[in-house]
């Protein structure tokens, strides 16, 4: 009785419906099929990355080494030209093929008969059956079976050769972020080179790779952020989920249920609490049932939860804890890991290289050709107080960069918060002539840097003469020679 085509196409259809994998529901579609087609073995094959083997799918009835043997030899036979043909193709006799003649005698097969699986206008691959000797198979028969079978099979390798994109740009975005998260939170990368700093990111060094809690403190906009996810990205936990709670934003009635959902999904990971003077009696409760004091073995929060908690306050945690508001046992969990993060105003010596950073940042990032910030800008710099720290010098450099029509930072890019005598506590009274020739001599002086000391190269820059520059030059009491070996 011939194979009828709907039942075997029914049940490669529903093989391949039922897998979770491509391997496997080809594997079972074969195996169907080849009961119904009564076939001696049937293989689905493409393409291999390492050119010299195919990749055999999937197959039926083919022993272990017959497999391996056409694995190899595959790409030598004439059925590898199914590839470039994508038409279908008989082998009559199989013991005269001289490449897969083998399997005419391990398998006891006369006729091979294949059929191409198309991927859009190439054959991405094929389906092949083989049929034993005295066996009548119908050619035109198995042939349209086949290409039926074949169709249903293309569309399985095209679902899994997208998934394998997926996954593999996936794979390359991943290690993309990675590498930007390196490249902003590794130590080195954190810029200071201050005493404060130097001192805040060497005890960084010693806590980052244990599990004990650890504390942050420090102004507004120091950076604690950035330390925390410093401490994260070179701990033991790098690779699992970082969750921050901010708590002076979550309302005090639902605290308590954000800290159980938060610790659901920062499990085997770190828990960054910010702002930790802001909990309540109950949330400080429950923190401190996520540090279990050192071998007590007590079952609370931590034994089921493994979480490593950071925190981070701006507040007096000392006078809060003397007044009562914070738990005097919490304060002491943090004691041995607490990282003072110094405000930006003890730490004058970085403004400029952190201010040298956040100009490439920006002007990368605006597509703006700025080279540096002039002397003057840089003194109003120096001078400033910074009350938002470097929260603040970020702004304040983004501000400039988005103002700056030249390639260079002047000072009256900066904003009006470091040109304002009152804030800055440098209050006089300039007239405009005076403002006018300030500007001027600041301008010179960046030409004169710009060309090494060179009064002719410097008038050409500004578009004047060598004469009116040198008359400039006197008139502001400015020396060329000091600028021969300006870098």
């Amino acid at each position: 009785m011939p194979p009828d085509p709907l039942r075997i196409i029914g049940k490669v259809a529903d093989a391949l419906a039922a897998a979770t994998s491509l391997r496997d529901g080809c594997a079972d579609a074969l195996e169907r099929m080849s009961v119904d087609l009564a076939a001696s073995f049937t293989f689905l094959s493409r393409p291999s990355q390492d050119s010299g083997v195919a990749d055999l799918i999937a197959a039926k009835g083919l022993h272990a080494a017959d497999f391996r043997r056409l694995e190899s030899r595959l790409p030598k036979s004439s059925l590898w030209r199914i590839l470039s043909a994508a038409t279908p193709f008989v082998i009559d006799d199989l013991g005269q093929d001289p490449v897969l003649n083998f399997l005419a005698f391990s398998t006891h097969t006369r006729m091979v008969a294949a059929v191409p699986i198309k991927l859009g206008e190439r054959a991405g691959g094929f389906l092949c059956a083989g049929f034993p000797s005295g066996s009548r198979a119908d050619e035109a028969r198995t042939l349209r079976i086949l290409e039926t079978a074949a169709s249903l099979l293309a569309q399985t390798i095209r679902v899994d050769q997208t998934l394998i994109s997926e996954n593999a740009h996936l794979a390359a975005e991943n290690r993309r972020l990675r590498m930007e998260l390196k490249e902003r939170y590794d130590l080195g990368n954190i810029i200071g080179n201050s005493g404060g700093m130097r001192q805040a990111l060497g005890r960084v060094r010693q806590v980052a790779r244990s599990n004990a809690p650890v504390l942050l403190r420090g102004e507004p906009g120091t950076g604690k952020d950035m330390f925390a996810n410093a401490i994260r990205f070179n701990s033991l936990r790098s690779k699992r989920p970082f969750i921050k709670i901010d708590l002076n934003t979550v309302p005090s009635a639902q605290v308590l249920s954000t800290l159980r959902v938060t610790l659901q999904r920062a499990e085997t990971g770190t828990l960054f609490l910010d702002e930790i003077a802001a909990c309540n009696a109950d949330l400080q409760d429950a923190i401190k049932a996520l540090i279990p004091p050192a071998g007590s073995g007590k079952q609370d929060l931590a034994a089921d939860h493994n979480v490593r908690i950071i925190a981070a306050t701006s507040r007096d945690l000392e006078s809060l804890t003397c007044e009562g508001s914070f738990d005097t046992s919490l304060h002491q969990e943090f004691a041995g890991h607490t990282i003072f993060i110094p405000p930006l105003r003890e730490r004058r010596s970085d403004i400029l290289l952190l201010a040298d950073h956040f100009l490439e940042r920006f002007a990368t990032e605006q597509k703006k050709s700025i080279l540096r910030i002039s002397t003057p800008a840089i003194d109003m710099l120096s001078a400033y107080h910074f009350p938002g720290n470097v929260r603040e010098l970020e702004n304040v450099i983004e501000h400039a960069v988005s103002v700056c029509d030249a390639n260079v930072v002047h000072g009256h890019h900066l904003p009006a918060t470091l040109q304002t005598a009152e804030v800055t506590g440098t209050e006089t009274r300039v007239a405009l002539e005076s403002a006018v020739a300030t500007f001027e001599r600041d301008m010179i002086q960046d030409a004169l840097k710009s060309a090494r000391g060179n009064v002719a190269k410097a008038a050409r820059m500004l578009d004047s003469t060598e004469r009116i520059l040198g008359y400039k030059i006197k008139k502001y009491e400015l020396d060329p020679r000091r600028f021969k070996s300006w870098r």
